[in-house]
């Protein structure tokens, strides 16, 4: 297969001037203005080849939208090369290449120029463009008075509209409304139907997974991997992770409440009669650090008593990456009575299936008296577990439907899927 996109070493560094100069003579009166060297690109290489889509997600300032624009041809790279063959459509930016005081109908010929179309061109595509973006009501009417998603309609509808063999998209498809974005979704789709190639910036997981053959992560400028969907999204949230100093992984341990994230609450609140002194989470294959949907999981949750305790609770919570309480139990919940003596020990919370998709899960672990109070211990959301699913289905849970075809319907394998 021939590679639509070819991305060699390339690296793009920016200057950051520490004094802002107002004036010419306030600049030669002072001379050489001091600057820093930014580099939000270091060393990128990737290829694409043609009929591929491919996602680009990082952290807000990973070099994601810079490396877009590198491709455009709107920004130069300091050092490397990048060759692309085949008309080339970009939506880079919210309405960028509007002008604001033009109508939307004399934008569309606008960026249809710049695209390279002439002016019979764009009159054949312009209905469809128009009819796309829904704005048959508003189009002659300056684009300085249209709304965010009016414009983000627009943009989108005339870059998908001009026929292009590589279309690179910069986080168009998080704006607008639901409609508007499965319309975009719909789009794409019929275009790697037609072989086309897609390049796009995106946050959006689910979406990653649903439509792209792979991915590439990219974190303070470097690019940390390059697989297929699922390793990549799962690379993609351990930057994150690490970022924010959550522990995830195949084991991860070390004490809480002293010096962690709990601490912040008073000490007054946990009277550390039980104290938990690590966590496990346990993978079913050791040398990977994450779940295929059903598999079992084991939350090991070591502690140490300084006193006796004859009526000991320990509970376990998920929650998904917003926050939302996903699962929630304990041992009195389980029928389980904890008499804890004094010394160490472990308790586990072993889930024969974990009925989740793609994602990371955070665990809250707690050890209170029975009915709530008094809290001996508890660790909020300090821990992780990642579900990786090797398949495209979209969503949160794995439900595993079975699925039955009646009547005379001929069923077809997708391209590619």
């Amino acid at each position: 297969m021939a590679v639509a996109i070819e991305i060699d070493g390339v690296s793009k560094r920016f200057r950051l001037y520490q004094e802002q100069l107002q004036s010419l003579k306030e600049r030669v009166i002072r001379g050489r203005i001091p600057y820093e060297d930014f580099w939000a690109l270091r060393d990128v290489a990737f290829d694409v080849k043609e009929g591929e889509t491919v996602g680009l997600l990082g952290h807000n300032g990973s070099g994601k939208s810079t490396l877009l624009k590198c491709i455009a041809g709107i920004q130069r790279p300091t050092s490397g090369r990048i060759v692309a063959g085949g008309r080339m459509a970009a939506l880079l930016e919210l309405g960028a290449g509007f002008h604001p005081e033009l109508t939307g109908r004399e934008n569309v010929y606008l960026n249809g120029s710049i695209l390279g179309l002439s002016k019979a061109q764009v009159s054949r595509v312009f209905d469809d463009i128009v009819a796309f973006a829904e704005l048959e009501q508003f189009i002659d009417n300056q684009v300085k008075h249209f709304s965010s998603g009016m414009q983000a309609r627009l943009g989108f509808a005339v870059a998908v509209n001009v026929d292009p063999d590589v279309l690179l998209i910069d986080e168009v498809l998080s704006v607008g409304d639901e409609a508007f974005q499965r319309k975009c979704i719909n789009r794409i789709k019929s275009f790697q139907a037609e072989g086309r190639t897609i390049l796009f910036v995106t946050h959006a997981a689910d979406l990653v997974r649903q439509i792209c053959d792979r991915a590439v992560v990219l974190d303070h400028g470097e690019m940390v991997i390059d697989a297929e969907p699922g390793i990549a999204v799962r690379a993609f949230r351990e930057t994150l992770l690490q970022r924010e100093g959550v522990e995830g992984g195949g084991s991860v341990g070390g004490a809480v409440g002293a010096g962690g994230a709990d601490d912040v609450e008073p000490e007054r609140l946990r009277t550390l009669k039980i104290r938990i002194t690590g966590v496990e989470v346990d993978y079913p294959e050791p040398a990977r650090a994450h779940l295929l949907p059903g598999e079992r999981l084991a939350v090991r949750v070591r502690y140490q008593a300084t006193e006796a305790v004859g009526d000991a609770v320990f509970g376990v919570a998920v929650h998904d990456l917003k926050g939302d309480h996903l699962f929630g139990t304990n041992t009195e919940l389980a029928g389980l009575a904890a008499s804890v003596p004094v010394g160490e020990g472990e308790v586990a919370f072993v889930f024969d299936s974990v009925p989740l998709l793609d994602g990371t899960y955070f665990l809250t672990l707690a050890i209170h008296a029975r009915g709530g109070e008094p809290v001996f211990d508890w660790s909020e959301q300090r821990h992780a577990f990642e579900v990786v699913n090797p398949g495209r289905t979209p969503g949160l849970v794995d439900l595993r439907p079975r699925i039955e075809v009646h009547g005379a319907i001929t069923t077809v394998r997708p391209r590619g899927r």
